[in-house]
């Protein structure tokens, strides 16, 4: 394992973005391959899978990207590189990804796990509610990419501008973040593949959709990675972007999914629990 580290850690910025994000995205299909395990779920652990889920983006949002966006900035002032309030770029950045998203929902078909297909949102299509199902979660997956990404393209900006902030972005925050990220898509995936399954959707074709839901992680990871690491100044709005995108997602489809079935304690529960499960992992690897 430390070999493994070792190894992962002397890699480009870019690489590591993409093998994290591969990383999030095998967890979804691990997730989702209980489909060939249980023949139906149980509406509680969904309800409170989606709580977990909404827990760890929210923790995720502060502790791995705004929070090192204002200290990025704040360091620069104190070197006399900058003099733009410390509240302004993480402003502009959280706005713009929540205002992305919002145009996102707006434009693609996506159908959120438990409405029916004339509930559609985005675009009217005729494509198959299997479809509609599997771009809702796409969805959410965007800004988790993107912030996998742009943690991994934050680690080469101290070397680049010689600014010192190793102590603002570190392999083990980059890391926890993707740990976070991957946990919460493991009841993601199965999240999608089940509800599939009871459609009479087969197991294989239920568990290839559910995976294939979580596929745009290792792409916008690389994407993220890639935009900080040729446009540096970028740095501290790009981290937020990746925050406001994900505050968007929990507040608009997440949480409101993991209350419909009923059981709003469990789901509370699960997304105190998911908080503190992805603040846990920051502080500690960060």
């Amino acid at each position: 394992m430390e070999e493994l580290y070792n190894w992962f850690i002397n890699q480009p910025p870019i690489l590591q973005a993409l093998l994290a994000g591969i990383f999030t995205w095998l967890l979804t299909a691990i997730g989702a391959a209980l489909v060939f395990l249980f023949n139906s779920s149980n509406r509680k652990v969904l309800d409170m899978s989606l709580g977990f889920t909404g827990g760890v983006m929210i923790a995720a949002s502060f502790w791995s990207l705004l929070s090192p966006a204002i200290e990025y900035v704040e360091m620069q002032n104190e070197m006399g590189l900058s003099n733009t309030p410390s509240w302004i770029p993480p402003t502009i950045g959280f706005f713009l990804g929540a205002l992305f998203l919002f145009g996102l929902d707006k434009v693609i078909p996506h159908l959120h796990l438990f409405n029916k297909r004339d509930e559609a949102e985005g675009m009217e299509t005729n494509w198959r509610k299997t479809v509609l199902l599997v771009l809702a979660i796409a969805l959410h997956n965007i800004p988790e990419g993107l912030a996998v990404g742009v943690a991994f393209g934050a680690l080469a900006s101290p070397e680049i501008m010689g600014l010192g902030a190793n102590s603002i972005f570190t392999m083990g925050s980059a890391i926890a973040l993707a740990i976070g990220i991957g946990i919460q898509n493991f009841p993601e995936g199965f999240a999608v593949s089940m509800p599939l399954r009871r459609q009479g959707v087969s197991r294989w074709k239920s568990w290839q959709w559910g995976q294939l839901s979580a596929i745009v992680e290792p792409i916008f990871a690389v994407i993220g990675a890639a935009i900080v690491l040729q446009v540096l100044p970028i740095l501290p709005y790009a981290l937020s972007f990746a925050a406001g995108a994900m505050i968007f997602i929990v507040v608009e489809e997440v949480i409101p999914e993991s209350q419909k079935g009923g059981h709003t304690d469990l789901a509370t529960m699960g997304l105190i629990l998911g908080f503190i499960v992805m603040m846990s992992l920051d502080v500690s690897l960060g």
